[in-house]
């Protein structure tokens, strides 16, 4: 897979954190024109951690996605905009239960475009919000994939109690007001 503006698919790469990872991988597993989604840490000082070093919340680093997008069928504004409405901006260093420096809000662009369209789309999902928007906007230095075991969560694990209580209202949210953008013949609800 080759990612770069010559590719006949225009493959381009997102990172970004809302919250726990399962929740976002689940969400943008279901959109058109996404290739790929591989949940993992990003945006700290420890190399190569754990999920079990992250969950300390001492790494520096949040529970991220990275999505690999066929730039052609989705746009990353679009992406963006996805993922302002499956999460709250507005809650430092959390996400309903989820509390600690591993869920914030972040951004982490790959070049100044995305950059340019990041502040864009902060600043219209401002004008639409009463509170702050504290999403972090950073820039991308490196990846690291996590456990295995979290790779696609919500589709191996739906029926767990945190899927049900947290995930699958996601999921629902995400077929009632993008049912236009999901992947053919693909539940996003179960």
């Amino acid at each position: 897979m080759v990612l770069d503006d010559k590719s006949p698919m225009r493959l381009k790469k997102a990172t970004i954190g809302g919250g726990c990872f399962w929740c976002t991988e689940a969400t943008f597993e279901q959109i058109e024109g996404v290739e790929k989604v591989e949940s993992g840490y990003s945006g700290g000082n420890l190399p190569k951690p754990t999920y079990e070093q992250v969950c300390t919340g001492t790494t520096g680093h949040a529970e991220v996605i990275q999505i690999t997008f066929n730039a052609e069928k989705i746009s990353f504004k679009e992406i963006l905009e996805i993922f302002f409405a499956m999460h709250d901006p507005t809650t430092s260093n959390r996400q309903g239960a989820d509390v600690g420096t591993q869920y914030r809000s972040i951004i982490l662009y790959h070049n100044d475009a995305q950059k340019k369209i990041a502040e864009q789309v902060i600043n219209e999902t401002q004008t639409n919000n009463k509170n702050k928007i504290v999403t972090q906007l950073v820039p991308y230095e490196v990846f690291y994939k996590a456990e295995d075991y979290h790779q696609s969560y919500y589709q191996q694990n739906s029926r767990q109690p945190y899927c049900q209580m947290v995930i699958t209202p996601k999921m629902i949210k995400l077929r009632q007001h993008y049912q236009n953008r999901l992947k053919v013949n693909q539940s996003a609800a179960q």
